[in-house]
């Protein structure tokens, strides 16, 4: 038997739902939710990244963090820490931090709460038992947050994090230098940096853009007197 539902009630649903999703417009979102867009200590750059763990070009991205002498947070998606656990471990001896990215990386187009709950609570333990301790942040899938994320974060103990600027590193026709010139056109002291370790779904190679463009990007930041450093680090604002 199908249960017919009042339109009210589909609507207050479908409100609670896709609503939240408005904090996807980089004006409104940083406006209105400064801490939703990674501003932080005005000194500070947050530099973070997507999509990970990737056996072939997350460690490249290791190896390029450590000759600058820079931290950053590592946004992980479930399924593939599950696949990679060493690799996480690795990520967090190297001093990085671990956060989650979901367990798999897909559109929430249907309210799915018991699902959201249940994927970000095993995401965060498999994150904590690679880090050695919990973790603090929760960044959904393409950046579209929705009432059931949201709670489902809030339930697992993350704080909601999303950026304030990006290199749109994804595409194909990214380069290293399109990159960084896309990061530094809006970047200011206390922003949030998106970046991609992996292309998992990106256009195939699209990490060597956003890999290449690591090096001049934190060197621009300190020609600018800005450390750059995981969200750790970044004093975010409440």
């Amino acid at each position: 038997m199908v249960i017919a539902l009042p339109a009210g009630v589909l609507g207050a649903v479908a409100a609670w739902h896709i609503g939240p999703a408005a904090t996807w417009l980089p004006g409104a979102r940083a406006a209105l939710w400064p801490g939703l867009d990674g501003r932080g200590d005005p000194s500070h750059v947050a530099l973070t990244f997507d999509d990970g763990p990737d056996p072939v070009t997350t460690p490249r991205f290791l190896r390029a963090l450590d000759a600058l002498s820079v931290r950053a947070t590592f946004f992980v998606l479930g399924d593939r820490l599950e696949r990679h656990p060493g690799l996480g471990r690795l990520i967090a001896a190297e001093g990085h931090e671990l956060a989650v990215h979901g367990w798999r990386h897909d559109r929430p187009w249907w309210p799915h709460p018991l699902r959201d709950a249940r994927d970000l609570a095993r995401t965060a333990d498999l994150v904590a038992e690679a880090a050695g301790r919990r973790p603090l942040w929760y960044r959904p899938a393409y950046g579209i947050l929705t009432g059931g994320r949201w709670a489902a974060a809030r339930s697992a103990g993350l704080r909601t994090v999303l950026w304030s600027a990006w290199g749109r590193d994804w595409t194909a026709s990214a380069t290293a230098r399109s990159v960084c010139a896309e990061i530094t056109r809006t970047l200011d002291g206390g922003g949030t940096v998106l970046l991609h370790d992996s292309d998992v779904v990106s256009a195939p190679g699209a990490w060597r853009a956003a890999l290449g463009a690591v090096p001049e990007l934190v060197a621009e930041c300190r020609a600018r007197g800005l450390e750059v450093g995981p969200l750790a680090e970044h004093g975010l604002i409440e």
